[in-house]
């Protein structure tokens, strides 16, 4: 009678330690993941950020637009409908001051060279902010590293 009672605990107590086993194994499993998860997202979110700052257009304003109260914000390079391949400029632009008159693009490749221009007449009051579309012929594409300068 001991003998099956020693047997009976040694298998309860067996049973336990197996389930215990099991649940900080899972434990550990989920831990590594869960780093190896965090790790990748960053290193992917690194790379991606890496890549943006590397392939990003730089956008150049005058010290004369500068100086009648334009700044930039955001921009976005696009097709353009009627044709071509990014060579639409979309460019955010913010007034401090009351503002009329013809802004002119010119875009640069990574090594200077101009590749296009653009104009158009652009109205704002003091205050004010919107999105300008600068339309860049047919053969212009605004490429990766490119410099634009806002005249």
């Amino acid at each position: 009678m001991k003998t099956s009672i020693y047997i009976t605990l040694l298998c309860v107590f067996t049973l336990v330690s197996c389930q215990r086993v099991k649940d900080k194994t899972q434990e550990t499993i989920n831990a590594g993941g869960e780093a190896v998860g965090k790790s990748a997202t960053e290193f992917i979110e690194g790379v991606s950020e890496g890549i943006d700052k590397t392939l990003e257009v730089k956008i150049a304003m005058s010290s004369d637009l500068k100086a009648s109260g334009l700044s930039t914000g955001k921009y976005s390079i696009s097709n353009n409908p009627q044709g071509g391949k990014d060579n639409l400029l979309t460019l955010y632009i913010i007034f401090d001051q009351d503002f009329k008159d013809i802004i002119y693009v010119k875009a640069f490749d990574k090594n200077g060279l101009e590749t296009g221009r653009a104009k158009l007449e652009v109205e704002g009051k003091k205050g004010e902010a919107n999105y300008y579309d600068f339309t860049f012929g047919k053969r212009v594409e605004i490429e990766y590293r490119s410099k634009i300068v806002v005249e």
